[in-house]
């Protein structure tokens, strides 16, 4: 049982002076492809920016887009005309199709021109194998925001609560746009995740917002940056995490957000 994902990325070459402020590096970006979709063809908006349910949990109609932006290395930084900048994207629709009207969309940038692009597939095997782990650290790279089963926003990432969410954005991504859901039991799989412990944590919070041109609505892009360490039974949770990586966790990682690596320490 695998999560396939197509790494995309994009070097562009600013035809205007250009400012990514901090924190909304991937918003302006996210933001501008939806724009030129929504314009040029709205039945690949539907499909690749707005997906729709056709029924979900507790009235849930809007489905998780099927990618996410990585431009953590651009936050705070200017481009003056004629300077380029790379960027990513991670594709969850394996789709030829989908995969061109991207590359088309950002050939249609207002005020940068795209130079060149490339793609790797990146397949990791979700059934764990025995590596005999015991402790990790968890880097949190871009703002990162994790609801706890009440829906508060958690103030540290338990390893519990997070690999719960890790776990149901990977199967729904796999559910809606890959080889089906992950087979598995889901409860007991949260339960023996809630036995790892939190040993460490350096965390700093930042505060940020992003006011929708297009409803006026304004939406937090705060959450934490830093490192958590855990320690516990730790095989079945890598390939999740690995799988993570490439995902984001927590709210909005359509945004940005979310994003982490991890490395193993014992």
């Amino acid at each position: 049982m695998h999560f396939d994902v197509l790494c995309l990325r994009f070097l562009m070459e600013a035809d205007a002076p250009m400012y990514f402020p901090p924190g909304k590096a991937a918003n302006m970006l996210r933001g501008a492809f939806g724009w030129i979709l929504q314009q040029e063809d709205p039945h690949s908006a539907s499909q690749l920016f707005s997906p729709k349910l056709s029924a979900g949990p507790s009235g849930l109609t809007d489905a998780p887009r099927p990618f996410v932006f990585r431009t953590a290395h651009l936050e705070g930084h200017r481009f003056a005309p004629g300077k380029r900048f790379p960027f990513g994207m991670n594709l969850f629709l394996d789709s030829e199709a989908a995969l061109q009207k991207v590359v088309e969309t950002f050939q249609k940038l207002e005020r940068a021109r795209l130079v060149s692009w490339s793609r790797a597939a990146k397949s990791v095997q979700l059934r764990p194998a025995q590596e005999n782990v015991r402790k990790i650290r968890v880097t949190f790279l871009s703002p990162s925001e994790i609801k706890g089963n009440g829906g508060q926003i958690l103030d540290e990432p338990d390893f519990g609560v997070m690999l719960c969410r890790i776990r149901d954005r990977v199967s729904t991504l796999r559910n809606l746009y890959g080889d089906g859901a992950v087979e598995m039991d889901f409860a007991s799989f949260g339960e023996r995740a809630a036995q790892v412990r939190l040993t460490r944590c350096e965390l700093e919070h930042h505060d940020a917002e992003r006011t929708s041109a297009r409803t006026g609505q304004t939406h937090s892009l705060s959450g934490f940056t830093g490192i958590a360490e855990y320690e516990g039974d730790l095989d079945e949770f890598l390939p999740f995490l690995r799988a993570a990586a490439f995902t984001g966790v927590g709210r909005q990682t359509v945004w940005g957000k979310g994003e982490i690596t991890f490395e193993k320490l014992a």
